[in-house]
């Protein structure tokens, strides 16, 4: 049976040297090549051709995301294997939008590494079990839509803007100062994420949020 052919990616010239010194004990792994940045270890991938790529996440030349995108493209049946020290939420799905097959940590061992490398050879993913809690906890806890981080007032507000209101006529049905509408509508048009009252208004008829206030 052929060896593993494997690609290290991984800017800290220590720590891409000590993996791969530790994968040559391996009989049944090959390093067939080795990159210090993203946009390196997408040329060398084109060329070479590996069936796994250890992958940094953060380098200064070419992210790991960047890198797995555009190898993704050009071989789509290398598997790339993320070790990285990241594990939040901005860091794991982005890279796993990517493409890539399994998500570790640098905490691994040598030995969990080229464990990941040999079932990833068989199509099977790893992924450190502080990611897959990470994972878990975004499944579970569904992002909410904007208009849910309104409070009760502001979301009054919004339904006024949404009935064409000026700040004048907003102030006198609600019973609140002026000044406090302003600071609301601007509140409103920060966590919606809009530019201005007429989005805010189009974002509320949009959203079924329309009715009549008391």
């Amino acid at each position: 049976m052929d060896p593993i052919k494997v690609l290290v990616v991984d800017d800290h010239d220590v720590v891409r040297k000590g993996i791969i010194t530790y994968l040559m004990t391996e009989e049944d792994i090959e390093i067939i090549g080795e990159a210090s940045s993203g946009f390196d270890g997408a040329d060398l991938a084109r060329d070479l051709n590996p069936d796994v790529i250890l992958m940094d996440l953060i380098m200064e030349n070419g992210t790991g995301i960047d890198a797995t995108e555009q190898i993704m493209k050009t071989n789509p049946d290398t598997k790339i294997i993320i070790l990285t020290s990241y594990y939040d939420d901005e860091k794991v799905f982005p890279a796993l939008e990517a493409g890539a097959f399994s998500y570790m940590l640098k905490t691994s061992s040598a030995d969990e590494i080229a464990s990941a490398i040999k079932k990833a050879a068989k199509g099977e993913n790893v992924i450190e079990p502080k990611v897959a809690g990470a994972m878990m906890n975004r499944i579970r806890t569904p992002e909410r839509m904007p208009h849910e981080l309104l409070t009760e007032r502001e979301l009054e507000v919004l339904i006024c803007i949404g009935n064409g209101l000026t700040n004048n006529e907003i102030s006198e049905k609600l019973y609140i100062g002026i000044k406090t509408v302003k600071t609301h509508v601007s509140n409103i048009l920060s966590k919606l994420d809009v530019q201005d009252r007429t989005q805010a208004a189009v974002y509320a008829h949009r959203n079924g949020l329309m009715k009549e206030t008391k």
